[in-house]
């Protein structure tokens, strides 16, 4: 009876074992008829490669797009996109027309559809997505900081953008030598100099066609203001014995106004009149008026200590037209011209020499930031050296020898229609 009882556990057992062998199996079977007939796959890529590999699935080649037309990479740089009209797949070696891609550039991930035939093989082609707002053109870019302001940038950085932060927000610039802040408005050439915290885009004046340098880079030259035997005579605009005041307009202000009428007046709903031009007459010593000798913020920041700013500190100091929400709302047209301290974030020093940003033209020509006024009655403004170096000039200085470099704001929702921002192909802003 024992012996009889062992037998029939024995039984008992191997059938169990049977039953579940066979569940098991079926499983599997289940499992894999799922997966031969699912129609659609998706194949997650981290920085362009696979990150895994499906059973009927045997290879992807990858092309990318560059100035030597499309060439064959392990990995998808940022900022492409999936050419669906060039890509294809073949089963054995024939195109299969039946097969669609897509491509989902912030999972990185490709999707077939179909994909039920072993020996599929997919050739995808890859472009660089094409910039179409200003909020696109940062996300292209690979954002980093700057600290140090007291030696100058020199290095290549195309593909690059700075960004700061301040109490408006974040503010994205260029510097040191990029190949990428090119635009064309107007019919004009200009360098992006950032883009502000409320999302509109601050140009500088490049000229007529893509000049690097020489006095095509301005439209003239010009005194800052006639005379300069007070401290009134930093301002762009100004008042006597007010430190902030805005009743008459600079010599260099009306040069602008003019300019402006005369090129810009007719794309005014492109151009932004809100976000305006800091003339930052903040005293850091003395008192501003007079004759009273004044060392102004600005001095201190980029000569004493080399720590620039985006802040306008005095509201009275920030340059906007009529109807502005925010500033002195004291302008006739949205022009003006770059800060001191706009030239030391791009990659400028006072006294030393920068041959290699892009604000460099061999000419000499103003900022709009107050220097100092000196006991020799001497009213002194920042201006950038023909050698790219930050420096002070009085602000009567020879005005065949100083020149204007226009500054505006297009508007943050402007449409970018082309361009990859290179100065043979820059970011063209749709005026109509």
């Amino acid at each position: 009876m024992k012996i009889e009882t062992l037998k029939k556990s024995h039984l008992k057992r191997n059938i169990i074992i049977g039953v579940v062998t066979i569940l098991i199996i079926s499983a599997v079977m289940l499992n894999f008829t799922r997966a031969k007939y699912k129609t659609t796959q998706s194949i997650p890529l981290v920085n362009g490669t696979i990150n895994y590999s499906l059973a009927d699935f045997n290879a992807v080649a990858i092309y990318v797009n560059g100035d030597s037309g499309y060439t064959k990479a392990d990995t998808i740089p940022d900022g492409y996109v999936l050419n669906e009209s060039e890509s294809y797949c073949t089963v054995n070696g024939k195109e299969d027309t039946n097969i669609s891609l897509s491509y989902d550039t912030s999972t990185k991930s490709l999707s077939v559809t179909p994909m039920t035939t072993k020996g599929t093989k997919c050739y995808l082609y890859f472009d660089e997505k094409e910039i179409t707002n200003i909020q696109e053109l940062i996300a292209s870019k690979n954002l980093t900081t700057r600290t140090d302001f007291s030696t100058t940038l020199t290095e290549d950085t195309t593909g690059t953008i700075y960004y700061a932060d301040t109490s408006k927000g974040r503010t994205y610039y260029f510097a040191g030598n990029p190949t990428d802040n090119w635009v064309k408005f107007a019919d004009f050439y200009w360098r992006i100099i950032r883009i502000n915290e409320d999302g509109s885009l601050r140009l500088i004046y490049q000229g007529t066609s893509a000049n690097k340098t020489g006095t095509g880079t301005q439209i003239g030259t010009s005194a800052f203001n006639s005379t300069r035997t007070d401290n009134m005579y930093v301002g762009f605009k100004y008042t006597t014995n007010n430190v902030h005041g805005t009743g008459t307009n600079s010599t260099i202000l009306n040069e602008l106004n003019e300019w402006y009428q005369d090129n810009l007046s007719s794309y005014a709903d492109k151009i932004d009149g809100n976000t305006g031009f800091c003339n930052d007459r903040t005293p850091y010593s003395g008192s501003g008026t007079g004759t009273s000798a004044t060392d102004y913020a600005a001095y201190n920041r980029l000569y004493t200590n080399k720590q620039p700013t985006f802040e306008c500190s005095n509201s009275s100091d920030l340059y906007t037209i009529s109807g502005s929400s925010q500033g002195n709302k004291a302008l006739q047209y949205p022009i003006g011209l770059i800060t001191a301290d706009e030239v030391s974030y791009a990659g400028g020093v006072n006294g030393k020499n920068n041959a290699s940003y892009y604000l460099y033209t061999e000419e000499y020509y103003w900022t709009l930031s107050p220097a100092y006024y000196n006991d020799d009655r001497n009213a002194v403004i920042f201006f950038v050296d023909s050698f790219g170096y930050l420096d002070f000039e009085f602000s009567s200085v020879d005005a065949d020898i100083y020149g204007v470099r226009p500054v505006i704001n297009l508007k943050a929702d402007v449409t970018i229609s082309s361009g990859d921002g290179t100065s043979s192909n820059p970011y063209v802003i749709a005026t109509t």
